[in-house]
């Protein structure tokens, strides 16, 4: 053999060498050590199973076991409990039940008859003026103030007509004594009968003059006409008035007058002395009033028939003005059965409602009869003591188990 060829073979036997034992430390073949360590552990995972587990499950387990629970269940489950416990306590409906709200069903009072809207007017009220000119000398009344018939409300100055008066007076005096003298005369023929007739008339004139200065004065005396309210004062002491400047408004609303208008269809009907029942703005109850005046003349703008019903509003509570929804009534039952209106679950072609019985909620079809504003009657389906629900309905199902609030 060749000298250089024994120098490449044996440099190359070298190398390889070389490569052999430093190839894994420098990664040249992947990490051939981690898989044989992870060969190693499969390899043995019998033998440990069935040396080290047996080994360890009569003594290291079993204290693990008994440390683990004689431990945990003191504190650890009993904290663990009680927070769950109150968790699920918050949450509403744990328990599976739905709640909702609901009324009971209770016999009530209910008018059917020809709905209207209408005004309440004052029984009597007037503008409160001067029937003369002049300056305001005093103002007796207070604003908002009840006053009776012939109380002073506004005194006009009158010095001048009172001095005519006291003038009159004292003429009138004056001839009333020569009147006697004359008349003592007459009978003794010593003055004739055309002299005593002269003076009869002037004695006559002069009573009439003053009764006609007690007139003006009374005039100058500005009272009330009838009993009621007074409202706000539009002059002032010292103010000069004229039969044209209003001085107050005065209104007896012990009365009201409810106006309100129906369709002529109902012109046959016998409309005097019904009732009708009606509501206002500020007040949740129901009041009440009597037919006593119809205008059987048609409105041929709006074709209906005018109406006044008479009040009583002694209580006070109702003031002129006040706007009413109303309902002339033509029948009225004592022991009707009324639902809410969003208790009503329209279906198809007829209605239902979901009463509560034994705590579940139950889709019940009834058949409903007149209509409120705010109820409804129903005729068929339910009874008297039912729980209706009002609330929670999109969420209810048959058999549901419900929690029912009941509401009045």
């Amino acid at each position: 053999m060749k000298k250089g060829t024994k120098i490449t073979l044996w440099s190359t036997i070298a190398l390889v060498l070389l490569i052999w034992f430093a190839g894994p430390r420098l990664g040249l073949w992947g990490n051939r050590d981690l898989k044989k360590k992870a060969g190693d552990t499969v390899v043995q995972a019998p033998g440990q199973e069935s040396g080290g587990r047996q080994g360890e499950r009569p003594g290291r387990q079993q204290g693990q076991t008994r440390g683990s629970q004689q431990g945990q269940t003191p504190g650890g489950q009993q904290g663990q409990t009680r927070g769950s416990q109150q968790g699920q306590s918050q949450q509403p409906g744990s328990q599976g039940q739905l709640p909702v709200t609901g009324i009971i069903a209770k016999p009530s009072f209910l008018t059917n008859g020809i709905r209207s809207a209408g005004s309440l007017l004052a029984n009597e009220e007037v503008d409160i003026v001067s029937k003369v000119s002049g300056k305001v000398t005093a103002v007796y009344f207070r604003e908002g103030s009840k006053v009776k018939k012939g109380d002073l409300l506004v005194k006009i100055y009158d010095e001048d007509l009172q001095a005519q008066l006291r003038r009159s007076e004292i003429q009138e005096k004056m001839l009333a004594e020569k009147l006697g003298r004359q008349r003592v005369l007459l009978s003794r023929d010593a003055v004739s009968r055309e002299a005593f007739d002269q003076l009869q008339t002037d004695y006559n004139v002069i009573l009439a003059d003053i009764n006609l200065l007690k007139v003006r004065i009374a005039e100058t005396e500005v009272r009330a006409p009838f009993d009621g309210v007074i409202g706000f004062r539009f002059v002032s002491e010292g103010a000069y008035v004229t039969p044209q400047v209003k001085i107050a408004h005065l209104i007896d609303q012990s009365y009201l007058k409810l106006e309100f208008a129906i369709s002529e269809k109902y012109v046959s009907e016998n409309l005097m002395g019904k009732r009708i029942s009606f509501e206002t703005q500020g007040y949740r109850e129901e009041f009440f009033a009597t037919v006593y005046a119809v205008d059987y003349r048609i409105d041929q703008s709006t074709r209906t028939i005018g109406l006044r019903a008479r009040f009583d509003n002694r209580a006070g509570k109702l003031v002129p003005g006040m706007f009413a929804s109303l309902t002339l009534i033509t029948d009225e039952k004592m022991n009707a059965l009324q639902v809410p209106t969003e208790a009503i679950v329209p279906e198809m072609n007829e209605k239902k409602i979901w009463v509560a019985r034994n705590g579940r909620a139950e889709l019940v079809p009834v058949v409903a009869g007149a209509r409120t504003a705010s109820s409804i009657e129903i005729t068929s389906g339910l009874s008297a003591g039912d729980t209706v629900l009002t609330t929670g309905l999109m969420h209810l199902r048959q058999n549901m188990a419900v929690r029912v609030n009941i509401t009045d």
